[in-house]
């Protein structure tokens, strides 16, 4: 069976209309053998538009549903699924080329965020407050936002939309998405599954997810009508540097996680054990392809010679290959314009007098596939290409000294996401997750950069965006808030002791 007909028969049994498919101006690729598996028909503008008023329609209707009953469309939601996970997973694994435990591994964090929305749905809690006007009460309660726009990206095609559509759903929000036009199959399998899901719920209103199919064109569209009340954008930092500003500009709310270039610290007292399995995975796991891949590491030089040989023949080792067909740990990169990026930033490195392991081209029994051995760069400097992400498997390696210096390096670049310390020595783990420590969004320790839980925030500081999505608090980003004071007295004093006597 070729990948174009393993694809059109997953689609078959997760519900898509195999018409959407076929005959239009959208080509879709499998990463994992370079072959055409889909061309699909794009949105246009005026469609787009039309999405958008019939969104914001089905929330004026959503937004009176009490939450517990909006919660349970997304725990039947999260049952749906589980029911098609293994589907599911594997077309992840065929659109975007992850190996199959990283595939289920996604969807995972679907059914993980459903479950934990749920529970959020009788939670969305305000606060009573202290007044100091006697017979009289102040509180603050929370209300829908209106339609929420998610543009996703290709490397996390699925899981990154239920982060925000399960929230969105619990909080009131009607979604409009925008994916990845590298991985719009998986997003017309995950309409499939919440339409399923909404038939079995009976009283939902239409239109509470559509997905539009296309490229950047569609997507300002999104960004720029003023019934999306929020636009929560995943990808580069340079695509966040057009949607936020034009946000801003119209007052709407925006949640962006965009770049990445992610590092780890290994200290002289660090488990090297531990350090290594934790290093190759969040350097090499999804071929690279992970916002909080690990792109930076300083080892001490106490450990250098210690642990970096051993990273080395990590490297040399890890099988590369069709995930579909093998067990190979590191699959393929998304296409070849990745590849041609991991390859001039090898060649700047270079440049610059690093050190290079791998980052060779794999031969496959695909010639329009793209796979690349993982590289290792001994960087004899934290400059120049060490300072940019590159969204392929590419791990700088620098050796360091003192510890103060190298938290500066740590954070002398533009994103701020993961980052993580190898240490036994609890001074330095409580220096690097305090105030002076690691200024990333999320700080580990003696685990690595990649791998985050549904129950913490996800999200960076910097240039990475700032926004939080998942976990903690991030609902209220879907909300409006309104303070509320209830005069339950004869009298009306006014605040701060003000007289105004008629």
């Amino acid at each position: 069976m070729t990948i174009q007909d393993q694809t059109n028969e997953i689609l078959g049994r997760l519900g898509v209309d195999l018409k959407q498919c076929t005959g239009g101006s959208l080509p879709v690729y499998s990463p994992v053998s370079g072959e055409l598996i889909a061309d699909l028909h794009v949105t246009t503008p005026d469609e787009a538009i039309q999405a958008i008023d019939l969104a914001d329609a089905a929330y004026r209707q959503w937004r009176n549903v009490p939450a517990p009953r909006r919660g349970e469309l997304v725990r039947i939601l999260g049952e749906e699924l589980r029911a098609a996970k293994d589907d599911l997973g594997l077309l992840v694994s065929l659109e975007v080329g992850k190996v199959p435990s990283e595939g289920l591994g996604e969807v995972q964090e679907m059914i993980d965020i459903c479950d934990f929305a749920v529970g959020l749905s009788r939670q969305l809690y305000g606060l009573t407050i202290a007044t100091e006007r006697p017979g009289h009460r102040m509180m603050e309660t929370w209300h829908p936002l209106g339609a929420i726009g998610v543009i996703s990206a290709f490397n996390f095609p699925v899981a990154v939309w239920c982060w925000n559509t399960a929230l969105a759903l619990v909080c009131g929000d009607p979604v409009v998405w925008k994916p990845s036009e590298k991985a719009p199959l998986t997003a017309l399998a995950c309409a499939a599954i919440l339409k399923r899901a909404i038939a079995k719920f009976g009283d939902a209103p239409d239109n509470l997810l559509t997905v539009l199919i296309g490229d950047y064109a569609i997507g300002e569209v999104l960004v720029d009508h003023p019934k999306i009340r929020l636009v929560s954008a995943t990808g580069s930092t340079r695509m966040g540097r057009a949607v936020g500003p034009k946000l801003a500009q119209r007052f709407a709310r925006s949640l962006l996680e965009l770049g990445g270039n992610n590092a780890g610290i290994v200290c002289p007292s660090a488990d090297l054990d531990m350090a290594l399995r934790a290093i190759a995975f969040g350097a090499m796991g999804t071929a690279g392809q992970r916002c909080t891949s690990m792109r930076r590491l300083f080892v001490h030089e106490q450990v250098y010679d210690q642990l970096v040989p051993r990273l080395k023949k990590a490297y040399q080792s890890v099988s590369v290959g069709n995930p579909l067909e093998s067990d190979a740990l590191v699959g393929p990169l998304i296409d070849e314009g990745a590849f041609t990026s991991m390859q001039s930033a090898l060649k700047a490195a270079s440049a610059q007098g690093g050190e290079i392991t791998g980052g060779e081209r794999v031969d496959t029994a695909h010639s329009g596939a793209y796979y690349a051995r993982p590289a290792l760069v001994e960087m004899p400097a934290h400059e120049g290409v060490v300072l940019e992400e590159t969204f392929a498997p590419i791990l700088y390696v620098m050796k360091y000294t003192d510890f103060d210096q190298v938290l500066e390096d740590h954070n002398a670049v533009g994103a701020g996401l993961s980052s993580s310390i190898f240490t036994t020595d609890i001074r330095e783990a409580e220096i690097f997750l305090g105030a002076g420590g690691s200024d990333c969004g999320i700080a580990n320790v003696n685990i690595g950069t990649s791998g985050a839980e549904i129950g913490g925030a996800f999200g960076g500081e910097k240039e990475t965006g700032g926004g939080r999505e998942s976990g903690s608090d991030a609902w209220k980003a879907y909300m409006r808030r309104a303070t509320n004071t209830i005069n339950y007295s004869t009298e009306l004093p006014l605040a701060q002791g003000v007289s105004f006597d008629l």
